[in-house]
């Protein structure tokens, strides 16, 4: 598989010019999943360490966990010299009756968003407790039926519509572990069914292979549509025992299925060949997932990952 260690294909760009992209974090890489969970730790102190640890930006994190008051946090970000890169809606597209909540939730996200001047606007389908018993399983995932998975790509269009044309962002969907839209299949067909000029991808290096698909092959397959990076590592053996013994999502993040860069199966290296070929500038996201219960130090984490993506060339 390729972009996953050990590689067994070699691809052959020219190299002549480095890559360095715009590199951010995220308040899920400090534990942050929902903005109301008690172990998150203060925002403010999220942002501090992201700037620290070496990064230029940060991602909005759960709405509701950062203020909504724009000029505030807007000053906040100002005074660290951050970015405000993208916001997630981490949401379950899946759910019929959560739909009304999703677009509150949505509208919310993106008004915080535009004013701040972040143009990206991830879509991630949150888990549910049966799927996330499955994570990474694809033969043993129980499967949205035909008419449950149709209205779930149309409430993904008219997501995607709302952010696009009533506020100038660029919808994007991700894959994810434990969600009804984590394994190849399930992705390919959002993208078939949701027009290209409407919504994009937001490719994520460790949910690719914690979902059994490599993003390299991914990424050439459809490389107008990504627009967004999420740079992950995966401890294979933590993996394969999480897939095993069916212990769910969140407890395969607070057992440390995502590792520091560089230390699991990613292939930094072709990656950045990749990223070289394909031309792509702009933002990457680092997301190490930990879940709400991780005991996990994550400032180190963040810095660590920082040092790797610069001796990698994938950051300036």
């Amino acid at each position: 598989m390729c972009g996953v260690r050990p590689t067994q294909c070699h691809l052959q760009y020219s190299l002549d010019v480095a890559t360095a992209l715009e590199i951010g974090n995220a308040p899920c890489s400090w534990g942050v999943e929902f903005p109301d969970s008690p172990s998150n730790p203060p925002w403010r102190s999220v942002l501090d360490e992201t700037k620290r640890a070496g990064y230029a930006g940060t991602e909005l994190g759960p709405v509701g966990y950062m203020p909504e008051d724009v000029s505030l946090l807007g000053d906040e970000l100002e005074a660290r010299g951050l970015t405000l890169t993208a916001g997630v809606l981490f949401r379950p597209f899946h759910d019929p009756d959560a739909w009304e909540d999703l677009q509150d939730a949505l509208r919310r996200t993106c008004r915080i968003l535009r004013p701040l001047g972040a143009r990206h606007l991830v879509f991630i389908d949150s888990l549910n407790p049966e799927r996330s018993r499955y994570a990474g399983d694809p033969a043993r995932s129980p499967r949205l039926g035909p008419d449950a998975l149709a209205a779930m790509h149309e409430r993904i269009r008219t997501a995607a519509s709302i952010g696009r044309d009533e506020y100038g962002l660029l919808p994007c969907i991700h894959a994810h572990a434990g969600g009804c839209i984590e394994f190849r299949d399930e992705l390919e067909q959002v993208l078939e069914e949701v027009d290209e000029r409407l919504l994009g991808i937001c490719l994520d290096t460790g949910h690719s292979v914690y979902g059994g698909f490599d993003p390299i092959a991914l990424w050439k397959r459809h490389p107008a549509r990504v627009q967004y990076i999420h740079l992950k590592d995966i401890d294979r053996p933590t993996h394969r025992a999480s897939v095993r013994e069916r212990i769910g999502f969140y407890e395969a993040c607070a057992r440390g299925v995502f590792c520091n860069l560089g230390d699991g199966a990613v292939d930094f290296s072709l990656f950045r060949r990749t990223l070289e070929a394909s031309g792509y500038s702009g933002w990457a996201t680092v997301e190490q997932d930990r879940g709400p219960q991780s005991v996990q130090s994550s400032y180190e984490d963040a810095a660590a990952n920082w040092r790797f993506l610069r001796t990698a060339g994938l950051a300036g």
